[in-house]
């Protein structure tokens, strides 16, 4: 066991947190199907950031961050980097954190034209003026996994991963380790 996982294993309560950057919440619907096992969970943790809770800023010193979806804009870019500067460890939650996955599909269209066929031509235009600045955040000119834009320290994939593979990884770390899937719990999509 590392010093982070001592320590980890000597406090009161892990201080847990989940985000949601550029994904579809597969990978939290997933967490929810730990059923009964999230009442044991919360036994040893405290949710202190996450879309399941009414959070609005991402809290200092937090021992572990799952993180899910890829990095597409700014606010995901400003918000990954807020989590592993006050996160101990961060872990790439689902492939999209990991890969870019489906999320990643965009970088095919040129950031201008997909603003252009989305807010301006399609059927979403915008009222008025027909300028989607300041309507959505600027999106980056490519879709980047989560380990590109900030140090991850775990890899937890899946499409959304199980909730084997969540319960796994969740209990590893709560253990003070990294997790070390199994083989048959390697597998991407």
């Amino acid at each position: 066991m590392d010093a982070v996982g001592r320590e980890m294993a000597m406090s009161k309560k892990i201080r847990l947190a989940t985000a949601w950057l550029a994904g579809c919440s597969g990978c939290h619907m997933s967490l929810l199907d730990l059923h009964e096992e999230l009442i044991g969970l919360f036994d040893a943790v405290e949710l202190v950031f996450s879309p399941l809770a009414d959070v609005k800023e991402f809290p200092a010193e937090v021992d572990i961050t799952l993180v899910e979806g890829a990095v597409a804009n700014l606010d995901n870019l400003e918000l990954a980097e807020i989590i592993r500067s006050n996160s101990r460890l961060v872990i790439s939650f689902g492939d999209c954190a990991v890969t870019g996955n489906v999320t990643s599909l965009r970088n095919q269209i040129p950031v201008e034209d997909l603003l252009s066929a989305v807010y301006r031509e399609g059927a979403a235009s915008l009222p008025g003026s027909g300028d989607a600045e300041g309507i959505v955040p600027k999106l980056l000119p490519r879709v980047l996994p989560l380990h590109q834009v900030v140090k991850v320290d775990a890899y937890l994939p899946g499409c959304p991963p199980s909730p084997q593979r969540i319960s796994a990884a969740i209990n590893a770390l709560l253990a003070g380790e990294l997790p070390k899937l199994p083989p048959d719990m390697r597998t991407f999509g």
